[in-house]
Formats: C-alpha cells, structure tokens, sequence
C-alpha cells in the first residue's frame, strides 16, 4: 500500500526532495540521476554551508530553496524527502534529525561510522517506515549480470570470488582524514560490503582484513583488503586501493567447472568446460608417472560477453526502487537491516586489521 507524505501528497505525484549536503555526492552525483527522473523527483531545496555551494546550486537550480544549515531545510514545508549528502561523520546524527520531522529520508552511504549507530538507525528506520539507503551500487550491471551467470551453474560450483576496485591517486581531500569519517573502508567499502554479502546470502562464518596507507596524503587508509568466509565455504575477497598501478580484474569468479572475470565491467570474459561433455572416470594412483597428466579429455568453451544487467536495471535505478515503495507500497529490496549488516562487517574489518590500534 502506498504511503501518503506529511505534504498530503499520494501516488504518482512526484517527490518533493530536499538535499543536505551538495559536494560530490549531493550535487554532482544525486542532483543528475533526479534531473533524469523529472516524473518521479522534484528539486525543490537544498542546503550546504559553504557558500560557493550554494551559489553552484542555486545556478543550476533558481527555482528552489537554497539554506546555509540543515535546521532550516528540515523546517522547509514543501520538501517530502530528505536527501542525506554530507559529510561522513555528519550522516548518523542528520538522519536521525530527518526522521524525526515525519518525512522520508534518503541516506548516502556509510549510513554511519558504527554498528552500534546503526542499530539505532535501524530501529528508526523500521519503526517509521520511512528510511531509505543509497547502495545503489547493488543494481550496478556487472554485479547483477555476474550473479546471473553465477546462478545458472555453467561455472559449477562457485568457491572464490575476487572484487577489486584499484586505482593510484595521492588524494588530499577530507575523504583521507579520519577525523571527517574518510578512508576506503568508508568510501568504497560499503559498495563492496554489500556485494559480498549479497554473494554470502549474508551468512558469514569469519573475516580477515587489512588496512594500509600507501598513496593518499591523509593519516586515514586507502588500501584494504577483507576475506569473508562463507557458512558455505565460499571465499570472498573485496580489495579496495588507491595505491595499485596496475589494476586487477574488477571482478574474478572461479568455479569447479569454469572461470570468469571482467576488467572493466563492461564485458564478462568466460571459460568453462563444455556441459554437454562426459569426463571419464578416473582415479588417483600411487605410482610415478613419467610426466605431467594430460588434460586431453577436457573440452573448453571460451567467449567475451557484454555486461547486460537483467530488466535493464543500472545504479541509479536505486530512486526508482524508492519512489515505487513511497508512492506504489512496492517493497524496495535495499533494507536498513542490510545496510546495517555492512556496517556492522566494516566495524569487525577495522578493528580486525590492527590500522586504527590505540
């Protein structure tokens, strides 16, 4: 059932949006999918205490509401929903600000910097019913084409899968210092987090981590490295890096009858027995042979592919998911319990690693 807004707006109307917050995130990422969206969102405020924030905004969008602080967009009428887009370490306490006015709320990731924050999230969230989260990166084409082809067995029984995202940057924006909420275990990390745990089923039996500087000018990581074991016995390992020259595939699959990986997720790279071949039987022996075993009875089936997520879906299909429980009562299928699942694994990974020991 859909929800009727504190605005007395019902379905099929558009939302009225507020962004708090309008750095990368806020203005160059959320104001750009919204403007793609025109039917479903309408910018009608926004807020950011630097100046020349305001001004960038209130360029590209003369006919809202530009605030200089969030108190007084959280008191504007008009908005519906609150866009969470600032700072890090400033997302637990503006949500749960948000919330309290009765309206929606959108929160960027992380949602907050602990689990213990993110309990009270969830409480919130699910007593209101009115908190929603941007892992948008859950409707990312590559990961929901790679579960597809996961899921139809060609690569048999799946035991490892290798998520990397590098990159060299000596970064100096606040996104380096720990005192803003910065590092990659908060900046990539929840995407990645969320697709391990999506490939886990969320069943986890324990992790390993580990965090470096390497590149970045900040005192706060830009390497990491976390290994999530599965109650399966499933290997996940999620590597994240400002300091790789030469990058890894973004994605590596390997499975009893066949591998995978996609370097640049636009195309998937396959090689996998031929399921219609009969391997013989055979058996281990105890002798010395007099060479290396011969592999002639396997018969391989190699191809390139391109990235095709099912139904069309891309990242910012993230608002439409929103939009359609808000206005349609269609259950979206990011929860703040999920999201609290990946803060809860980014605390355990940072405490494992050792990098932040007082």
């Amino acid at each position: 059932m859909a929800r009727k807004s504190s605005t007395g707006k019902t379905a099929k109307s558009p939302i009225n949006i507020g962004i708090i917050g309008l750095g990368r995130a806020g203005f160059s990422m959320h104001t750009t999918e919204l403007e793609s969206r025109g039917d479903k969102f309408n910018i009608v405020a926004a807020c950011d205490p630097l100046p020349q924030q305001r001004e960038r905004f209130a360029a590209k969008f003369p006919q809202a509401k530009v605030y200089k602080t969030v108190e007084e967009l959280l008191a504007d009428p008009q908005v519906e929903l609150f866009d969470v887009a600032n700072r890090t370490n400033e997302h637990f306490a503006t949500a749960m600000a948000a919330l309290k006015t009765g309206k929606f709320v959108f929160l960027e990731k992380p949602i907050c910097l602990t689990y213990a924050e993110a309990r009270k999230l969830q409480a919130a969230g699910e007593k209101t019913g009115r908190l929603f989260i941007r892992h948008n990166r859950r409707f990312e084409p590559a990961f929901l084409h790679a579960r597809e082809i996961i899921a139809s067995g060609i690569l048999g029984k799946v035991y490892e899968i290798k998520l990397a995202r590098h990159g060299y940057q000596r970064r100096d924006d606040w996104q380096t210092l720990t005192s803003e909420g910065g590092g990659q275990l908060n900046n990539w990390g929840p995407h990645l987090i969320d697709h391990a745990l999506q490939f886990l089923d969320y069943k986890v039996r324990d992790v390993w981590s580990d965090l470096k500087l390497t590149a970045a000018v900040g005192d706060a990581e830009d390497h990491l490295k976390i290994v999530f074991r599965g109650e399966s016995g499933l290997l996940v390992d999620v590597e994240i890096s400002g300091g790789v020259a030469i990058p890894a595939p973004v994605y590596a699959v390997y499975g009893t009858k066949g591998a995978m990986i996609s370097n640049d997720e636009k195309t998937f790279i396959l090689k996998y027995l031929d399921p219609k071949l009969k391997l013989k039987p055979r058996k281990a022996k105890k002798g010395t042979p007099l060479g290396f075993s011969s592999n002639n009875d396997l018969r391989w089936i190699e191809k390139e592919i391109p990235v095709k997520a099912p139904n069309g879906l891309v990242m910012a299909s993230v608002w439409d998911f929103m939009y359609d429980e808000i206005r349609l009562g269609k259950k979206s299928p990011i929860t703040v319990a999920q999201a609290a699942e990946v803060v809860k694994y980014t605390e355990l990974a940072r405490k494992k690693s050792g990098y932040y020991a007082s």
